[in-house]
């Protein structure tokens, strides 16, 4: 019911910046929760950053103070700003909406280099 594209991904030196969209499509209007993960080569998909259709957010320990992510909700779009990258923030970084089931993106890679 629900199709996601992101886009944002690219390679930035540490300490820089990215900001991630997530554009979707379909049963929009359905969505109760989104979200942002991440899967690094050799490691399980792990939980970024979440946002539920009340405005409600949590973050993952290691990016607190420097992600923050945001919905608008004029372009149904989800974002995810990324300050003061890491180079333990080298991923794939997948979209998330959550319905009844989970529906996720094709991931946008982001390479964060020392």
């Amino acid at each position: 019911q629900v199709q996601l594209v992101e886009s944002g991904g690219g390679l930035v030196q540490a300490g820089g910046s990215l900001r991630l969209s997530c554009a979707p499509s379909g049963s929009v209007f359905r969505i109760k929760s989104m979200g942002w993960y991440r899967q690094a080569p050799g490691k399980q998909r792990e939980l970024v950053a979440g946002i539920t259709s009340g405005g409600s957010t949590n973050y993952a320990d290691s990016v607190k103070g420097r992600f923050t992510i945001s919905r608008d909700n004029a372009k149904n779009t989800l974002y995810l700003q990324m300050n003061s990258l890491k180079p333990e923030d080298t991923a794939v970084y997948y979209c998330n909406a959550r319905i009844l089931l989970n529906y996720w993106g094709q991931g946008t890679q982001v390479t964060v280099s020392s």
